[in-house]
């Protein structure tokens, strides 16, 4: 990572966005149907993450396995794109892509991490500006989708993790800002300098003076 004083790690659904955009792509991919038949086969795992007696990575496997399992990497990409340029736009709050793109007139480098996929995120933050995608990726074999995870869950502990290594060698930025809005969020805000939950009216408080941010 170039060198840089200040780092803005901005979570995606719920705190970018209004919704969940996971369940927005594939019902869109797949149609309600199939969406509701996945979610049903994936209902035991889905309910215990819920509980917190399943761990959320299997269950997201489970759900993605039984709605998108086997697509051909070429149709899910497509579709990504499509979903990243047409859909996406329409669930993002306003005032969010205002403050990413304060960040980069600043000269921030710019961070999006999210428990949901690499392959629609990549396309999106790419067009907002950001500098790098910290995502669950989606495990292929014969350009197919095994309905597995190629990487660990990107929520909780595991955001913090990613970003030390993104970051590498032990480096850590002289002020980091985090943006979340949920228990996923809880170790990246504690981690960052300047943390912002979203919830309960926690309005978006401006930005310091530019120049005092770092």
């Amino acid at each position: 990572m170039p060198n840089t004083p200040t780092l803005a790690a901005f979570d995606f659904d719920g705190t970018i966005s209004t919704s969940d955009s996971l369940r927005a792509f594939v019902h869109g991919l797949v149609g309600q149907g199939r969406f509701a038949t996945g979610a049903l086969r994936s209902s035991p795992w889905l309910a215990g993450a819920w509980a917190g007696v399943c761990n959320r990575g299997t269950a997201k496997a489970q759900f993605l396995s039984a709605t998108i399992g086997g697509m051909a990497r070429r149709e899910l990409e497509d579709a990504a794109r499509h979903f990243a340029t047409h859909e996406l736009p329409k669930m993002i709050r306003p005032e969010m892509l205002d403050r990413v793109r304060e960040h980069k007139r600043r000269g921030h480098r710019l961070v999006l991490v999210s428990a949901s996929p690499s392959l629609y995120l990549n396309v999106w933050a790419a067009q907002a500006g950001f500098d790098a995608v910290l995502a669950t990726e989606l495990a292929f074999t014969d350009d197919r989708f095994t309905g597995h995870l190629a990487s660990p869950n990107c929520w909780g502990p595991q955001k913090v993790v990613r970003l030390k290594q993104w970051l590498g060698d032990g480096e850590r930025p002289a002020t980091v800002y985090a943006y979340g809005d949920s228990r996923g969020d809880r170790e990246m805000l504690a981690w960052a300098d300047r943390p912002w939950l979203r919830g309960d009216g926690n309005a978006l408080p401006p930005l310091p003076p530019h120049g005092a941010d770092h």
